[in-house]
């Protein structure tokens, strides 16, 4: 009997899922090593203006250069290329940190993993994007979201339990090079399966000589507020660690509470965003402007429920805010698109993240109302997208 024939809903479902794979892998690595990176600075001296200025340039290399790195994909087409290179330096870096004993080296580490994401992302979701647009953008890339989280949640919970019986942030580190090394086999392997994940799309597209339009624009505004207001989980770490509102053991568990939110909020959002479009991302915008008020609180419940509220909104932002650029970008471009979306989110999130820090070690009551003056400003640019 002849073996039924592989649809092309079917593979591009399959690369999404081995995408996913990887990703879950890759995860485990540096999203361990992110669960850990606040209170391990705290013990290595830094100060909580030191872990916001980390946090926030980390993220102005990881999002900024992407802007380089997409345009470099785009120019070159060597997207598999691009995403297996910057794959390799993540599972080298994160791993390192376990031979650090003192802050400057840990922050070193951690830019170079920061760099790594820079390299890869615009190529990686590029590839993901073809097969996304198969499947449905908003369930393509929620379903890669929920993936990768299975990593970021499954990885915090392992360092929770290593740290529990060992108190070795070192082992810790060390451990997250098994999930490395599993993450590059994967990775190859789905290159050897989709050699050209364009095929995926099945048609030829409309080639634009012209550049971005105005909602593109509009849309990026959105974001960068967006990207400005929010809080990074490593500022959220120390907090909970110079209050000792919880145990410092048990703060990468809470990470992984965020991440779980984060994995069933993508694939729900997602759905919604095909359903009703940006939408589905302005509701959870103002929903945001919660999260920094209860994460910065000195109660462990408020503190609970703002760390389910940041995992969700973290959800949309993997999802629907990247699935929502290939409404905008003409396929030829989207690496192009994916660099500068991301870039504009990475500054906005090293200038958030600096003033956050600075704030912290001021006045927390102005931290908290920064950051909900720019959500609620965020979801009113980007329900303006909406509508038109």
């Amino acid at each position: 009997m002849q073996a039924k024939a592989v649809t092309p809903y079917q593979r591009a479902f399959q690369f999404i899922v081995l995408m996913g794979i990887v990703s879950l892998l890759a995860d485990m690595v540096y999203e361990g090593g992110r669960s850990l990176s606040g209170q391990y600075l705290a013990l290595l001296g830094a100060s909580g203006t030191v872990v916001g200025l980390t946090a926030g340039i980390g993220e102005l290399i990881g999002y900024g250069l992407r802007l380089v790195f997409g345009y470099l994909s785009d120019r070159t087409r060597r997207y598999w290329l691009l995403t297996i290179l910057g794959y390799g330096m993540t599972v080298i870096a994160v791993p390192l940190l376990a031979l650090t004993n003192n802050w400057p080296l840990a922050v070193g580490l951690l830019m170079v993993e920061r760099l790594s994401k820079a390299l890869r992302s615009p190529a990686k979701d590029t590839l993901i994007s073809y097969a996304a647009e198969r499947v449905g953008a908003g369930k393509g890339f929620g379903l890669h979201e929920v993936l990768d989280q299975v990593g970021a949640i499954a990885a915090p919970l392992l360092l929770t339990g290593v740290l529990a019986f060992s108190n070795s942030f070192q082992l810790a580190f060390g451990l997250l090079i098994i999930p490395g090394v599993l993450c590059m086999a994967v990775l190859l392997t789905a290159r050897r399966q989709f050699p050209q994940p364009a095929d995926l799309i099945g048609k030829t597209p409309t080639l634009s000589t012209t550049g971005f339009s105005r909602q593109f624009w509009l849309y990026m505004i959105g974001v960068t507020l967006f990207a400005a207001a929010s809080v990074d989980f490593a500022l959220a770490a120390y907090h909970l660690q110079q209050q000792r509102i919880i145990a410092s053991a048990a703060i990468p568990a809470l990470y992984a509470l965020a991440m779980t939110v984060d994995a069933v909020a993508a694939f729900g959002f997602g759905f919604l965003y095909d359903r009703i479009g940006l939408y589905a991302l302005v509701g959870i915008t103002a929903l945001a402007a919660l999260s920094t008020p209860l994460l910065f609180s000195d109660g462990f419940l408020m503190v609970i429920i703002g760390i389910v509220i940041w995992g969700g909104v973290l959800g949309a932002q993997e999802s629907i805010l990247r699935a929502a650029v290939t409404r905008f970008a003409p396929l030829e471009r989207r690496g192009a698109a994916y660099g500068l979306f991301n870039a504009g989110f990475g500054i906005s999130w090293f200038v958030g993240s600096a003033c956050f820090g600075l704030l912290y070690d001021i006045s927390r009551p102005a931290l908290i109302d920064v950051s909900v003056v720019l959500h609620l400003t965020a979801a009113l640019v980007l329900w303006s997208v909406a509508r038109r």
